[in-house]
């Protein structure tokens, strides 16, 4: 293995030698032209047919165990900043290579030694084109070519990747190999900061290309690739042996030396070996771990707190009235003495009189109905589709009842959102939202808004998901000035409803004079051990 030259951008390792009787192969000749303009033109080479790695296509688990930590797989960074945009995009690896040569092993290798909490595995197989009946009959006997280029959606792929590097949400499709279709449900996926594309095309679209900031090509000799594939077809995907080498021989092998290792020359690093070859994965985590710290994005809370002192509060904000009823309940709520019983009783009225007052702002229009007496009434029916809320975990949960109560069938969604405490960031953690969310006027709910930080993640979470910016509605009983202003300053159009306004939050970013932990005082939970506010902390609120 030869040392990187000192001018590449990152280091490439040469191929292995070629092993005795890997003589040249010609190209075979391509009978379809729809898709040259995109792809790279194919040049003959002297390598041995390689065959396409297919991994099995299940949803991805939501995180992945290894021997260092876990890594989060179905979540995001909210690496925003204090306008509540993303600075900078995900760093995209593509890992191409032959047919079973070992990109998904390569891959969790990569993630292990990486050591970053979010990762987005994105495969390749999962993007064949939907097959008209009489492709699926050819697929059926193992006369159908899914190594060829044109089997592959690129321009679903593309926009895909694109939307995840942005940090929105994609849906992927699901695809079945034994009855080789797409299932019904497809899965939904979300930016991280590092997104790792797989599979034996990929780097054979130029617009592709062009996305992806680091390119492996995973080289492995083509006997054991074959017999990794012969195993995994039988086993897994229920085949015959004759079918597969039939398969094999017929589209795999001409595809590789047509389609798939011309593509070497493109890679940025080429891993000779595959998995076993533990230096060149060293090497690519090295040049990988400079790349993410220049993309470093940090929660700058500091720039948070100060960049809309002195700002008269938004127009955006609607404050509860604060009459003598209100303001009573505040002060039992606010009372360190007050028993979990009470603080819990006096909570929900409040809960319930914000829902109610935040009702008021959805969108009405005109409408007669007919009493029992015959007259018409002309009055005011709701001009929406449907109302959703979504509860900030944990202490959002809290105002769930108080919607249903006086929102009939409404839906309900959740969103854990935590702060990493060892840099202050909050984290997408968990996420459950209706489908079709984007059609409804969304209630978020968080009981208290100290930074914003939180909520603005969760805003950024609803936009992600195509909810309109003026059809999310976030309420909380209580509310500081700055997460007030940062919450209107990124994001104009959200209206914020509260209960009350507290001026002040204090060197721990909490809430002056406040209401202490709400989730401790709601669920009966001990206090943190060192006095702090834990829930506050956690939420970022």
């Amino acid at each position: 293995m030869a040392a990187p030259p000192a001018s590449a951008d990152a280091p490439r390792l040469p191929p292995p030698p070629a092993a005795a009787g890997d003589g040249p192969h010609r190209p075979a000749e391509r009978s379809e032209t729809a898709c040259e303009d995109r792809l790279l033109p194919p040049v003959g080479t002297g390598r041995s047919p390689r065959k396409r790695t297919t991994s099995q296509c299940k949803s991805e688990p939501p995180l992945l165990r290894t021997s260092k930590r876990t890594i989060y797989t179905a979540g995001r960074p909210p690496w925003y900043n204090e306008h509540g945009t993303q600075s900078k995009e995900a760093f995209a690896i593509g890992l191409g290579g032959g047919s079973a040569s070992g990109k998904t092993t390569v891959a969790r290798m990569i993630i292990e030694a990486l050591d970053v909490p979010w990762v987005v595995l994105l495969s390749m197989d999962s993007f064949y084109k939907v097959l008209t009946t009489q492709q699926q009959e050819q697929a059926a006997h193992n006369n159908f070519n899914f190594d060829h280029p044109d089997a592959f959606d690129f321009d679903l792929i593309v926009s895909t990747l694109k939307k995840l590097k942005q940090g929105k949400s994609v849906k992927v499709p699901v695809y079945d190999f034994t009855t080789h279709s797409r299932k019904k449900d497809w899965k939904t996926l979300y930016g991280a900061n590092v997104i790792i594309f797989e599979g034996i095309m990929a780097f054979a679209d130029k617009t592709l290309l062009e996305l992806l900031d680091m390119k492996i090509f995973v080289d492995t000799d083509s006997d054991i690739r074959l017999v990794r594939r012969l195993r995994r077809d039988i086993s897994e995907r229920g085949r015959d042996i004759e079918g597969v080498i039939k398969q094999y021989n017929k589209f795999v092998k001409p595809a590789f030396d047509q389609y798939i290792q011309p593509t070497m020359r493109v890679a940025d690093i080429v891993v000779p070996w595959g998995s076993g070859n533990t230096v060149a994965i060293d090497l690519i985590v090295q040049h990988m771990h400079s790349q993410l710290e220049e993309r470093k994005l940090r929660w700058d809370m500091a720039a948070l707190a100060s960049a809309h002192q002195c700002h008269p509060l938004p127009r955006t904000l609607s404050v509860l009235k604060s009459t003598p009823q209100v303001r009573g309940m505040h002060t039992i709520i606010r009372d360190k003495e007050t028993s979990r019983d009470e603080f819990i009783f006096y909570s929900k009225r409040l809960m319930r009189l914000l829902i109610e007052h935040a009702l008021s702002f959805l969108p009405f229009q005109d409408c007669v109905v007919q009493t029992p007496q015959g007259q018409d009434y002309a009055g005011k029916c709701y001009a929406g589709k449907q109302i959703t809320g979504v509860s900030i975990l944990r202490a959002g949960e809290t105002m769930e009842p108080a919607l249903r109560a006086v929102c009939k069938d409404v839906r309900i969604g959740t969103i854990l959102i935590q702060t990493n405490q060892l840099t202050g960031e909050p984290e997408l953690h968990y996420l459950r939202l209706p489908k079709d969310i984007s059609d409804d006027h969304v209630i978020l709910m968080d009981c208290t808004v100290s930074t914003g930080a939180a909520a603005m993640m969760a805003v950024r979470v609803l936009l992600d998901h195509d909810v309109p910016e003026d059809k999310i509605f976030l309420l909380s009983l209580l509310m500081a000035e700055m997460g007030v202003h940062s919450v209107a300053y990124a994001f104009p159009r959200v209206r914020i409803i509260t209960t009350a306004v507290d001026k002040r939050v204090n060197d721990l970013f909490r809430i002056i004079p406040g209401i202490g932990n709400f989730g401790d005082r709601y669920f009966g939970t001990d206090a943190a051990p060192d006095g702090s506010d834990e829930e506050e902390v956690a939420s970022t609120s």
